[in-house]
């Protein structure tokens, strides 16, 4: 398959993203961030896994169980939590940065060594994204910042570890995010449970919405992301992220009726524009795959592999 159109598919994933937000004010029951972000891992995570019918085997139990954490438990409570505490828009400005956290743990992990074209790429994505989302508002948060920035690198770590491990020979990218987001669904649920009690009642615009996000915004898009964290470099992915306060911001325009300024245009145009360049500079020399990024990294032997026998402003 030709690389632009890995990348279009891939792209779709924070896409979906950016839908989050509409999704979750206008159909979901309020204030229920960790029952909403359980409901976007588990089932989706359970519906991969029963399409897969694969289970992770020997060393890759505790793999599967340190990507779900980075990559769907730890990042959906704290993206949340900085959202919750942070005056308009600032948890996506902070997860903007996104790339460049990526770029850094590349270059350790991965051997990709970062270019200025690629930094100054990332910084003018983390700007766009500021002119469009970044709304006046009072003082800032230090736990909301503190839970933001570590949103970031949870996402961050888990793109560039997904790299770096690859896949078990015979496992194909549904049942890694099967396996991820069944985990990461395990890990939320008990604080959910402490932090916010029972379940609230849902009525059928509820169930629809959580059907929507369980399955187009959670499975289908997960899938996408890392089908094309196998196919990409680590640095090409992250710089589709900005896609996501891209996307809720044109669906807040054209859904909900709220009105773009000039301002946010050109954050728009920048941001999007930083998105393109990013593809670029992410092949570009010293871009390549890596040590710990070459094909089949991660994947054992077919003769030793035990497994052969078969985050707008919230927006992933």
């Amino acid at each position: 398959m030709k690389r632009p159109t890995t990348v279009l598919l891939t792209a779709l994933a924070p896409v979906s993203w950016g839908t989050t937000y509409a999704v979750t004010t206008e159909f979901l029951p309020a204030d229920r961030p960790l029952f909403t972000g359980m409901m976007r891992a588990l089932p989706a995570g359970l519906l991969l896994l029963a399409l897969g019918r694969v289970l992770p085997r020997g060393i890759w139990w505790g793999k599967a169980a340190v990507l779900g954490a980075l990559n769907i438990g730890a990042f959906f409570p704290l993206l949340f939590l900085s959202a919750y505490r942070l005056p308009g828009g600032m948890a996506a400005v902070v997860g903007s940065v996104g790339p460049l956290f990526v770029v850094g743990l590349s270059a350790l992990l991965l051997g990709q060594r970062p270019t200025a074209r690629t930094v100054l790429a990332g910084v003018v994505a983390a700007f766009g994204v500021s002119l469009v989302v970044l709304k006046a508002a009072g003082a800032l948060d230090t736990l909301g910042v503190l839970a933001a920035l570590a949103s970031t690198a949870s996402m961050s770590a888990g793109t560039v570890l997904t790299k770096r491990w690859g896949r078990p020979d015979g496992v194909g990218p549904l049942v890694l995010a099967g396996w991820q987001l069944t985990a990461g669904g395990l890990l939320i649920a008990p604080i959910a449970f402490l932090a916010e009690g029972a379940p609230p009642a849902l009525d059928g615009r509820a169930v629809g919405g959580y059907l929507y996000l369980a399955l187009a915004n959670t499975a289908v898009s997960y899938w996408l992301w890392f089908r094309g964290i196998g196919r990409l470099t680590a640095t090409q992915v992250t710089f589709l992220g900005p896609l996501s306060p891209l996307t809720a911001a044109v669906v807040g325009w054209a859904a909900l009726g709220q009105a773009l300024t000039p301002v946010q245009l050109t954050g728009m145009a920048l941001a999007f524009g930083a998105t393109v360049a990013g593809q670029r500079a992410g092949t570009g020399r010293g871009a390549g795959t890596g040590k710990g990024a070459r094909p089949g990294a991660g994947r054992p032997r077919r003769r030793t592999d035990p497994v052969h026998a078969p985050a707008q402003p919230v927006g992933r």
